[in-house]
């Protein structure tokens, strides 16, 4: 594929393509385009916006169609899948001065291994994560909920003391092993991959450990017995009040705002449990450029303007996300807690602290594929069940990983 250049004239008609934005942030992206288009008369851009299922298999193919859009929303996956391709335009080396306009964690996200410095993608909107519990049931079970854990070793401490204060009533948490993993052992310290990113190594005593512990927090009920093997709906559970721990994202605040007032009013907000590391998870949108477009200097000024503070900032009022633009975060808005009681508005502080310092790696790797997701899930869940020990459990899903990563390689 050939790399376009720079002309130095913003000019020509793009595409962008968006990933389920309409119809309701319709009135939102027009605004973007036009006042684009209104700065720029000589660039036209075209919006399209497509639908989540199916996605990346779209992506693909239309990229090896010579049919992918000159500015295109990527997820943290997606990006990975164009860009490991040879697809996608390197916007440092078009402008390595916005480097300084995002947040680090957020331009590092875009980086592929083994290409340098090359950033494949310009960060837009992100969501982090955080901690969220129900207060009344930390009290009820001897515990401070203004000392919230901090670790995932300190999580399953205080899922213990839940569960054998709760007499069955309710459960510390869901044991969604592929929610869990592998942010759980990235933040334990677990190496997931070798420094060549060619093999998996995660059969350590850490991720054993792990498992052991899931098996007996399993086996004293701190997790309601149905979310081993399904994603049960944690918004409903944790709605009823048979729930402690919520789910970590801030829009699961607004949803209990929205459907259970009674159980809002208990709901407290924290810094995400992160594990001797300091990682957390993050979830990162970006906008690529497709390497050979034809008007360079109009895509890559269209990213950089959709991506900017005031930009970004407008789309976090009317949703629940984070501008991964510095200037962008550093908006009032971000760091007003309130009097410190209403839930979403410390949900919103807390984010946006994180996400300012925060080492944001602790996000599934590309080669941790769906297929190897579940296959590693079966055997832990099969541990935790008791069908077969931890030890045996995490060395049978390494081989089974590090199987699939050869298939995937050689194919």
């Amino acid at each position: 594929m050939e790399e376009a250049e720079r002309t130095g004239r913003v000019s020509g008609e793009i595409r962008f393509r968006t990933l389920q934005l309409k119809p309701g942030f319709t009135s939102y992206v027009q605004g973007v385009i036009d006042a684009f288009e209104d700065r720029y008369p000589d660039v036209e851009v075209t919006w399209e916006d497509v639908p989540g299922d199916g996605y990346n298999e779209k992506l693909v193919a239309d990229a090896q169609a010579g049919a992918l859009p000159d500015v295109v929303n990527l997820s943290t996956d997606s990006f990975q899948l164009l860009g490991d391709r040879g697809m996608l335009a390197d916007v440092a080396k078009l402008d390595g001065a916005l480097a300084e306009d995002y947040v680090p964690g957020a331009w590092e996200q875009f980086k592929l291994p083994g290409k340098g410095d090359a950033v494949y993608a310009y960060p837009w909107y992100v969501t982090p994560e955080i901690l969220t519990y129900n207060r009344e049931l930390f009290e009820r079970s001897g515990l401070d909920p203004a000392k919230p854990p901090t670790s995932v070793e300190q999580f399953f401490d205080y899922a213990e003391r839940i569960a054998a204060g709760s007499g069955g009533r309710y459960a510390a948490f869901m044991a969604d092993p592929k929610g869990r993993l592998p942010g759980d052992w990235q933040k334990m310290g677990v190496p997931i991959l070798n420094e060549q990113r060619d093999r998996f190594t995660f059969d350590t005593d850490r991720a054993v450990a792990w498992v052991e512990r899931m098996k007996d927090l399993y086996a004293k009920g701190a997790m309601p017995r149905e979310s081993l093997l399904t994603s049960a709906d944690i918004n409903q559970l944790y709605g009823s009040g048979k729930l402690v721990f919520g789910p970590g994202s801030p829009g699961f605040v607004k949803d209990i705002k929205q459907n259970a007032p009674q159980v809002y009013a208990n709901t407290r907000v924290a810094g995400a449990v992160t594990g001797t590391l300091g990682h957390i998870g993050i979830y990162a949108q970006s906008l690529g450029i497709r390497k050979d477009t034809a008007h360079l200097d109009a895509a890559a000024a269209f990213a950089a303007w959709v991506t900017n503070g005031p930009n970004q900032v407008e789309f976090s009022r009317k949703a629940t996300i984070y501008p991964s633009n510095a200037r962008g975060l550093a908006d009032p808005l971000f760091s007003d807690r309130g009097d410190g009681k209403d839930a979403e508005t410390v949900a919103r502080a807390v984010g946006a602290e994180q996400l300012k310092s925060a080492a944001l790696d602790a996000n599934t790797p590309v080669q941790w594929t769906n297929q190897v997701g579940d296959a590693v899930v079966r055997e832990v869940q099969r541990a935790i069940k008791g069908e077969q020990d931890p030890r045996s459990a995490v060395r049978r899903a390494q081989e089974e990983a590090n199987r699939l990563l050869a298939d995937a390689t050689a194919g």
